[in-house]
């Protein structure tokens, strides 16, 4: 019975997450609460993909060359602090605090001149992710912030992802599920059948309102109804501000809680081009050349040579964003901790 009161508590709060993810993290909790150990295979499998993991982060900073480049991996379940799952087994959640001390690390540094956000996330809670997309929108008013979904970047992942100054996705990647959810879990007939009576004592009219010991009443629906619109609302108005349109495209539009994939999500106007990692980087790098050769003085009345005006030209093409056509180039807490970890791969 305490698993299932360890599963209700996770339903109970808002989430920007797709919901299938959950449903698996709260299958492993359940069966850890119950003392059920993982088997040595599926510990071998966390363990291999959690190397696969950090193979990639290490991987991603040395693809984009390093210098002026900032590459910042968003790589799992979004979380607001704590990093409970990387300390223990080395990354299966995100810090949104430690993601915008990432962004204003690399704000401040001269030698960072644009930021590369590469996401990997089925999205997460909500909490802290209005205060980190704030950020993103002042650091770009600085510094260009790239993201690009790799391969996945979902729910509150993609509420960051629509703020940044271009967004692209690979070819095979998806991007969307713009919603907010949370569950009720109704455990008194399991608790009947048990012979388990449950009495609450409380002070405050609404303190136990939604318990799981009893059936939801009317009430308690439409204050968790109302509580999820508190967050869905910003997450639209976030994503309408961040990609240039009305609200209303957003909630009419935009998968309507689905993830799209790139092509659908391109025709969406959810991100600007479709576009490996890679070519990503590519375009970062002659970006910032171009930006150099910008920033030479030209003397008033000098004929460009021919060489000259293809390299203006080039740069001018650079700084737009990838075009479709271009783009489409083909002991036992740590151990179930562990195992959580490959639920957000």
């Amino acid at each position: 019975m305490k698993k299932n009161l360890l599963v209700a508590a996770m339903l109970a709060q808002p989430w920007a997450l797709m919901p299938e993810y959950m449903q698996s993290m709260a299958s492993v909790v359940a069966r850890w609460q119950a003392g059920v150990e993982a088997s040595p295979e599926t510990l071998a499998a966390v363990h291999a993909d959690m190397e696969a993991r950090q193979a990639a982060r290490a991987q991603a900073q040395a693809r984009a060359g390093g210098g002026s480049i900032a590459v910042i991996n968003v790589f799992g379940v979004l979380t607001q602090r704590g990093n409970m799952m990387d300390e223990i087994s080395g990354g299966g959640s995100c810090s949104t605090e430690q993601l915008v001390a990432q962004l204003r690390s690399a704000e401040v540094d001269d030698t960072i001149g644009q930021i590369l956000l590469n996401f990997s996330t089925p999205g997460g809670s909500v909490y802290g992710i209005q205060e980190a997309a704030a950020e993103i929108n002042r650091i770009k008013a600085s510094k260009p912030i790239i993201g690009i979904s790799n391969s996945m970047c979902a729910s509150a992942g993609y509420w960051l992802a629509a703020q940044c100054t271009e967004l692209y996705c690979t070819p095979g990647g998806e991007v969307g599920s713009i919603g907010v959810w949370q569950a009720h879990e109704d455990m008194s007939q399991a608790l009947e059948e048990a012979g388990v009576k449950i009495s609450l004592i409380s002070a405050g009219k609404f303190k136990v309102e939604g318990n799981p010991y009893e059936p939801l009443g009317d009430e308690a629906r439409a204050f968790m109804q109302l509580r999820t619109d508190e967050y869905y609302d910003p997450f639209a108005k976030a994503v309408a501000k961040g990609r240039g349109v009305g609200v209303d495209a957003v909630r009419n539009g935009m998968g309507q809680g689905r993830v799209l994939g790139a092509p659908a999500a391109l025709a969406e106007n959810m991100i600007d081009g479709i576009a490996t990692f890679d070519e990503v980087v590519k375009k970062m790098q002659r970006a910032a050349k171009g930006s150099k050769g910008a920033s030479a003085e030209i003397e008033p009345g000098r004929i460009l040579s021919e060489a000259e005006s293809e390299a203006a030209i080039t740069t001018l093409l650079d700084s737009s964003p990838l075009s479709q056509s271009e783009s489409q180039v083909p002991s036992r807490l740590s151990a179930m901790q562990r195992e959580l970890e490959i639920l957000s791969i």
